[in-house]
Parts: structure tokens; sequence; C-alpha cells
């Protein structure tokens, strides 16, 4: 999915107020990783994570891998932390700008 400037900038405004709740570790974007995230996605359309400083990879290519494995949309990557997007199959509750 490709997102506007527009559609970027109203996604991260939504993001501001969320805590993340996705974290990567050391070993970097593992299996178990990305079931943590695909399942963060069964409940959250937008969704706020970290890479921890202990993990050697660049944070946004972090981020794009674990994008890329969980067939979600890298929204922005900002230092440590980046948004992913994902919306729902059926009723997606997030209607993004044109």
């Amino acid at each position: 999915m490709t997102l506007t400037s527009r559609q970027r900038a109203y996604l991260m405004s939504l993001a501001s107020t969320l805590d993340p709740v996705i974290q990567i570790g050391k070993d970097g974007v593992t299996p178990e990783a990305v079931i943590s995230a695909s399942d963060v996605f069964h409940t959250h359309e937008l969704v706020k994570g970290t890479v921890l400083k202990t993990v050697s990879d660049d944070p946004a290519h972090a981020a794009q891998m674990l994008a890329e494995r969980t067939r979600s949309t890298l929204v922005k990557v900002i230092g440590r932390k980046f948004i992913l997007y994902k919306p729902f199959r059926d009723n997606p509750r997030i209607e993004l700008p044109e």
C-alpha cells in the first residue's frame, strides 16, 4: 500500500498518543517478533514499535523488514521508533484522507 504525504501525516498524528507495543530485540527481526507483531494487527490497525539499542541493524531497515514480513505499511521511522499501519480487511476503523 502506498501512502500519500497527507495520509502519512494523518497516521502520524493518530500514533502520537500511542505507546510502543512492538519491540525488536538484539537478535533483530526474528520469526517470534514477526508472529508477535502479526498478533497485534488482529486488534490494532496502527501500531508503534521500537528498535532496541542492542540491535546492530539500522532501525529503518529493521522496521521495513518487519513491515514486509507482516504485510503492513511502514508509515515513518523516527530515531529508533517506527509506526506500522495495516487496515482491517472487513471493516477498517481508520479512514484515511484522500
